[in-house]
């Protein structure tokens, strides 16, 4: 599908935009910052970073985000090809920690960071690449591995919706249903629907490709020295306790906690408790 329209072509060729942006050298393609919904004010406590997963957004996490946002600011990002972020022909680890790298130093530098699934992935490398950039870690059901499986056929799912049949968010529930996919996917992808536009706001051409990438965990020799806190579905198991010497020798001070009950969605299926963990986690 190529870029959206907000990675704007700059060069010697191309107007300049009024966004202040600086020539990065002949037809070239800049990105800006990512997409982000702010919650609360800034307080004496570090402001609170969240990276959603895979086919998710910022609005997710809307509920956690706003009753954590009592204490300090939260900042919830939509990741690059996903929401109203840019979207780009790559899609990797390293890229996306940069991401939230430009959106930390645009909040003062250093801030907390909970991140689910990719997100979880993505916070590891910002970690891992800019460990002066996190203050404390959660990474919520996922670990630095590699993951056998696939998310593909979601991504089939979803190409497959006939947006010419489409008028409301319920009509493509019934087209995701028909095609397999379970009540509470549906639900959680539906909400990156765009119904004015008919499309999905994720680059679902890019995330195919990328699919690989996003099941994997680049190689590194790199250690995060600070507090990071496991918190995994008890239901769920991508948090093996066979990947723990894998874990721990990237980031040595690594906590484990499962929530009873949850599945890989936990921060959905049992905010309450999620945000319980999180709180005592970032207030310890």
């Amino acid at each position: 599908m190529g870029l959206a329209p907000r990675c704007l072509l700059i060069g010697p060729e191309a107007p300049m935009p009024s966004m202040g942006l600086v020539p990065l050298g002949p037809q070239r393609y800049h990105c800006p910052m990512l997409n982000y919904i702010t919650h609360g004010t800034a307080t004496d406590k570090p402001p609170l970073l969240i990276a959603h997963g895979l086919y998710g957004s910022a609005r997710n996490w809307g509920v956690i985000a706003k009753r954590l946002a009592d204490e300090r600011l939260v900042v919830a990002v939509d990741l690059r090809n996903h929401g109203h972020s840019p979207w780009t022909q790559s899609h990797s680890y390293p890229e996306m920690a940069e991401d939230l790298a430009e959106v930390i130093d645009a909040h003062g530098g250093q801030m907390d960071v909970i991140g689910h699934s990719m997100g979880g992935k993505t916070a590891m490398m910002l970690a891992l690449n800019h460990p002066e950039a996190v203050h404390r870690l959660i990474v919520a059901d996922i670990a630095p591995v590699s993951y056998s499986h696939s998310q593909i056929q979601f991504i089939e799912a979803m190409r497959a919706v006939n947006f010419d049949t489409v008028e409301r968010r319920s009509d493509v529930e019934a087209q995701l249903a028909a095609a397999g996919v379970e009540p509470a996917l549906q639900s959680f992808f539906t909400q990156s629907l765009d119904i004015p536009n008919k499309r999905w706001r994720l680059n679902l051409d890019t995330l195919a490709r990328h699919m690989p990438d996003i099941m994997a965990f680049p190689q590194t020799t790199a250690q995060w020295q600070g507090p990071v806190l496991f918190l995994s579905g008890g239901e769920s198991d991508y948090v093996r306790r066979e990947d723990r010497e894998i874990t721990l020798a990237r980031f040595p001070k690594a906590r484990f906690a499962k929530i009873p009950g949850a599945g890989h969605w936990l921060h959905a299926e049992k905010p309450r408790e999620f945000e319980a963990n999180a709180r005592a986690f970032l207030n310890a």
